[in-house]
């Protein structure tokens, strides 16, 4: 049994932006040596998410678009106050919404070295509070 855990950086460049990270997914998963198994991927921030689609510019401009309508930045949400527990001013609950919808992690099997997925599977990597260095986190396990 294989279980490898690999750390992708990813630096945003945008406030909100949809980032492709399927080629970064397959590389690890090559680069781990597992034959058969499955792979998971997950953001470690509670402000971005992962999100799997069709990979194309017209549906990455409507997700962002569709959450910006979910969640407007200047509605009167119970996170935007001073949090006692923090130090600090909360002022991104909109960005924390839309990770919960969107989801933060995602799986696929792996057979023969590599990824299982729809044709049109893409992985994206989705800003919600940038820009900034992100990580998400490919564990890789299997044999």
């Amino acid at each position: 049994m294989i279980i490898k855990l690999e750390r992708l950086k990813i630096q945003t460049r945008d406030s909100e932006e949809a980032v492709n990270i399927t080629s970064r997914v397959e590389q690890a998963i090559e680069k781990s040596g597992v034959q058969n198994g499955l792979v998971n991927v997950m953001t470690t921030h509670t402000s971005s998410g992962l999100l799997v689609t069709e990979g194309i510019p017209c549906l990455e401009q409507d997700i962002l678009a569709h959450f910006a309508r979910l969640f407007p930045e200047n509605e009167n949400y119970h996170h935007r106050r001073y949090l006692d527990y923090d130090g600090r001013l909360g002022f991104n609950a909109e960005a924390h919404l839309k990770s919960v919808i969107g989801g933060i992690s995602c799986s696929f099997p792996i057979e023969s070295g590599k990824m299982v997925r729809g044709s049109r599977q893409t992985i994206y990597f989705m800003e919600y509070d940038g820009p900034l260095e992100r990580t998400c986190l490919v564990q890789i396990i299997g044999e």
